[in-house]
Parts: structure tokens; C-alpha cells; sequence
């Protein structure tokens, strides 16, 4: 599918998510309760729940929010192709998700044979992405309701389950599939597990949204490396303020 699809069908989309509130003790008693009986059985030896919350928390749908959607697509521009990169972030999630649907409209008005491109996303970005519609009171678009759909209607390239080629015994990063097939993997200053801690603590949703623009980024070459073009360059990469 990879190989024979056009570059311009390619979404790539990425989500960073943290918890809803800070810490354990922020939570009400039936929250922590709720947040007990999730984790019960995954915590850690020598670990409390309370100290596993901003650890784990921030990947779980019903503990979490979504702070920020990157979103990039290939553009044909003369004679070769630009990766365009767009970041939909903020605090209010509802109003998140709200703008990243309507992006999303817009697209399907102009082209409907977009496939959601990105790496684990079958497993992780969009399962999130439709739990907290549904939290947030909002509906869940055809495009995004892979439930009834069969395997080969759904509108989706993952990375990572391509990498796969059926074998299902283990997990292959971003990082190290990037390191794999020799796409340069951006040295930025964070990483997944420190997501949580720029947002409560620095309050820095920007160092956030370019966290996420450079996994996009990433996700674009590997593409490329799987149809054997060359890599994206510094001048063919666009984004968007």
C-alpha cells in the first residue's frame, strides 16, 4: 500500500497527550479510586499510585487530554514535492479537537483518498483521538470510525504495523526504525516521557507542538525510505505559524 500510494494521499498525523490534572492529589476520592482500580495491576514493585499517575497517566485515555495534533501532507510545487506541517495545540482540548476535525473537513472536500499516515497510530493516536471526542460530547467522523470498518476500507498507513510484515512478537520505536533505515532522527531537547512534565511545569505548549512536528517529520522520510526516494530536505519542509 505504502509503495503504490501517491505522496500526495499521505496524512501524517501525531498526538501528545498528558494528564488532566497534575497529580494523583489533584484527582477528587472517586478519581482516585477510578485511577486505582486501573492501574492495580501494572504498578510497579516499590512504586505507590500515586507516584505511578504522572507516569502513566498522561497515555490513558480516561486519565489524560490532548494538548497538541501535528498534521503534515505532501504538496506538489513545480517540480518536486513540499512536506507542509501544521500544529493544532492549546489547553482547551474540546477546542483542539474541535479545530482538528474541521482541518480534516476541509481536506476531504478537496481530496477523499487521504489515508491517516503516522507510526502506531492504528494502536494509539487514533483509538485517543476517538475516546476524547466521545468525552468531550463531540461525534466521531466516518473517516476517523474504524470499528466497522474491514481491514481494507480503513483509511490508515502505519509505520510501525508495516514494519511489522506480520511479525507480532515486538514493539519497534519511532527512534529506532528512524535509525534503522538511516533517516536522521531530530536531537531535541525532549522526549515522550517528558511531554507531562514541559506542560505542568513550564507551561510551554510550543516546545511541545515543535516535539511534535519533528515526529511528523520523521514519519515523512520513513515514508520515503519505504518507496525508495530520496529523503525530505531542509527546503522542501514547510511550516505553518
Amino acid at each position: 500500500m505504502i509503495v503504490k500510494m501517491p505522496l500526495q494521499n499521505f496524512l501524517v498525523i501525531d498526538i501528545e497527550t498528558v494528564s488532566a490534572q497534575q497529580n494523583y492529589n489533584s484527582l477528587n476520592a472517586d478519581w482516585q479510586h477510578l485511577w486505582e482500580e486501573k492501574v492495580k495491576r501494572t504498578v510497579p514493585e516499590n512504586t505507590t499510585v500515586d507516584e505511578y499517575y504522572p507516569l502513566r497517566a498522561g497515555v490513558m485515555a480516561e486519565f489524560a487530554k490532548v494538548v497538541c495534533i501535528s498534521l503534515g501532507y505532501f504538496k506538489k510545487e513545480k517540480s518536486e514535492y513540499q512536506f507542509r506541517v501544521k500544529s493544532i495545540f492549546g489547553h482547551d482540548e474540546k477546542e483542539v479537537l474541535h479545530n482538528f476535525i474541521s482541518t480534516i473537513n476541509q481536506l476531504e472536500a478537496v481530496n477523499n483518498h487521504w489515508c491517516f499516515t503516522g507510526h502506531n497510530i492504528k494502536e494509539f493516536d487514533i483509538p485517543f483521538l476517538c475516546r476524547r471526542l466521545l468525552i468531550n460530547g463531540m461525534s466521531i467522523p466516518s473517516y476517523l470510525d474504524f470499528q466497522n470498518m474491514k481491514p481494507w476500507e480503513t483509511n490508515m498507513v502505519d509505520t510501525f504495523q508495516y514494519w511489522r510484515f506480520g511479525d507480532y512478537k515486538n514493539y519497534t520505536s519511532l527512534k529506532l526504525l528512524a535509525a534503522s533505515l538511516n533517516v536522521p532522527s531530530p536531537k531535541d531537547d525532549i522526549d515522550g516521557s517528558m511531554v507531562g512534565q514541559v506542560y505542568w511545569e513550564e507551561n510551554n505548549l510550543e516546545r511541545i507542538a515543535v516535539y511534535c512536528q519533528k515526529d511528523i517529520i520523521t514519519v515523512a522520510n520513513i515514508v520515503m525510505r519505504f518507496k525508495n526516494l530520496p529523503l525530505l530536505t531542509e527546503e522542501q519542509i514547510v511550516i505553518a505559524k
